[in-house]
């Protein structure tokens, strides 16, 4: 298990999408990506945290591309993606079972599932910033929108909000 921080280049992926194509991290760069690991599809706090993704797509989408990742076969992710109508990709780290997750060192051995572990990518492929949630807490998307609105700045005026950054810490210090 490797811990990917701020800094580091984000660890390349090919994983398929609820659809079944094949979804490379590398071939998105040019602009930020969002890629939001998750436990298990189906489940009461992912249901609530991917329902708050596709209320808030547009806004994301305009920033940046959203992908959200789980251990969950392929056809386990379709079919929640079509009762739920998600607007975004919904990767399987099926098989081998967890890689990605385990590369971005958010796989929960014990369990078998993904953390609940958010990064983003720059435009060249370099993580600018990441969040481990506990398992039974939602995460705040607002606070992906203020993270991926300070990426879209002008250099100078990179810094989140205040709002963000207390987000962060109560994040960091709880997981």
């Amino acid at each position: 298990m490797t811990d990917i921080v701020a800094g580091s280049p984000a660890p390349d992926f090919t994983l398929q999408d609820q659809y079944g194509r094949d979804i490379t991290l590398s071939a998105l760069r040019g602009r930020p990506v969002l890629v939001v690991f998750y436990p298990l599809a189906f489940s009461g706090v992912c249901s609530g945290e991917l329902a708050d993704l596709s209320a808030r797509h547009a806004e994301l989408a305009a920033l940046g591309t959203v992908l959200t990742v789980s251990v969950d076969s392929v056809f386990a992710v379709r079919t929640w993606s079509d009762r739920e109508g998600f607007p975004f990709a919904l990767l399987s780290d099926f098989w081998p079972h967890g890689a990605v997750a385990d590369a971005y060192g958010v796989l929960d051995h014990d369990r078998g599932t993904a953390r609940r572990g958010t990064f983003l990518i720059d435009a060249d492929g370099i993580v600018r910033w990441r969040t481990l949630t506990p398992i039974s807490e939602p995460r705040d998307t607002e606070a992906y929108l203020e993270h991926l609105r300070a990426l879209a700045a002008p250099p100078e005026d990179r810094a989140p909000t205040s709002a963000a950054k207390r987000y962060d810490r109560l994040r960091y210090e709880g997981a």
